[in-house]
């Protein structure tokens, strides 16, 4: 291919590129999309992030705290403490110092936690006994009478105010109720069936019991009038916010951190287990060879011979050793049968003549039980030491 061939390829390559960038000028359209990317950690982490956010816009000054400690710090004039956290290990003790702190003009707003128990005359949320205020089941309340069963929004709960038309709606959990069996309660709100907040006095300040928190969480805040209500309930103070109280313990913390460190742990105990348990008690020194005595070198050759030329030899030994001595007793011992010999042997050692068979019968070839070697042997040198 000569140079001017390569040209006109070269100059017809720019010309299609040129053509297409042109058609793909023309063609494309920009556009924006929206990609969702999920709630941020801190919302994540904390449910009533927007909450907060929606109070500061209205100059209420929030925090949040995990627990009860700060609440000496607190001045309970101006200011409102939320209670959204679960109590379940709140103390008599903890108790006293939210409704002191509450009766020196602080608000307190919490949610009620257990059932009122009718034969316990109790719950198991010491701060709604302490209010004397019971929760119940709303599907064990009778239905409401027909004035009432015509409302158009039964499931939401209607906060009616002084110079209002219209009510204010919030959606609590309406599987829930709230009861006033002394009749305590200076405001309420209710939806269709149940009562689902209520404010009493209590000393310089006021207390807020509600069914549940969720509506004021973020994913729901922005429904109906929940935002408002929350605005509400804290007007004209600052307020501290208690939700998560329930924290993980000193294991569970550690295995989330440091789980390579406690594996590694866990390995020396189990080896050091290990090493310890090989032997069942101290080590026993050998003995000084000193004190060696005759009857523990017979013991040790017995021992050697069983080991290396089993029981027959043993035993064999033993019956030639009788029989020798039989002769050496009874001249012509030799010349006699096995019955005669057996005889002989019983008259001279005054032992039956059964055991005389048995300990002199021949050792089966295969090995026998210890308790049948040890009363073969046993046998063998009664007979001995008879003779």
């Amino acid at each position: 291919m000569n140079r001017r061939t390569v040209c006109w390829v070269a100059a017809l390559i720019v010309a299609l590129l040129a053509a297409l960038s042109i058609y793909l000028y023309l063609k494309a359209q920009p556009y924006q999309e929206v990609i969702n990317h999920g709630p941020s950690p801190a919302a994540q982490a904390n449910p009533y992030l927007a909450a907060e956010m929606f109070l500061r816009g209205r100059s209420i000054n929030i925090t949040h705290a995990e627990s009860l400690a700060v609440l000496p710090d607190i001045d309970p004039r101006q200011h409102t403490l939320l209670l959204f956290g679960e109590r379940s290990r709140m103390t008599p003790r903890q108790v006293d110092q939210v409704l002191n702190w509450t009766r020196a003009g602080g608000r307190l707003v919490f949610v009620a936690e257990a059932l009122w128990d009718e034969q316990a005359k109790q719950s198991n949320d010491l701060l709604l006994d302490r209010v004397q205020l019971h929760q119940s089941l709303s599907k064990d309340l009778k239905d409401p009478p027909a004035d009432l069963a015509d409302d158009p929004y039964p499931n939401l709960t209607k906060l009616y105010l002084e110079d209002e038309d219209a009510p204010a709606y919030a959606n609590f959990d309406t599987e829930f109720h709230l009861d006033d069996p002394k009749n305590l309660v200076q405001a309420w709100a209710n939806s269709g069936k149940a009562t689902h907040m209520m404010q009493l006095a209590h000393g310089l300040g006021s207390i807020t019991v509600v069914t549940d928190a969720d509506l004021w969480k973020n994913r729901t805040i922005d429904q109906y009038d929940n935002a408002w209500l929350l605005w509400y309930l804290t007007a004209d103070t600052d307020a501290t916010l208690i939700f998560n109280t329930d924290h993980d313990g000193l294991l569970t913390l550690l295995w989330r951190y440091f789980p390579q460190a406690i594996v590694a742990l866990l390995a020396l105990i189990g080896l050091w287990l290990w090493h310890v348990g090989v032997r069942q008690g101290p080590l026993q020194a050998p003995a000084p060879t000193g004190r060696r005595q005759l009857q523990e070198h017979l013991r040790a050759s017995a021992d050697f011979i069983l080991r290396h030329n089993g029981q027959q030899t043993l035993v064999q030994a033993l019956q030639q050793d009788v029989l020798r001595r039989a002769r050496r007793r009874h001249p012509g011992f030799d010349q006699l049968n096995v019955a005669e010999q057996w005889l002989v042997l019983s008259r001279l050692t005054r032992q039956p003549t059964r055991a005389i068979s048995q300990a002199l019968s021949p050792a089966p070839k295969q090995r026998m039980s210890h308790a049948a070697f040890s009363r073969q042997v046993a046998h063998l040198q009664t007979l001995r030491n008879s003779l």
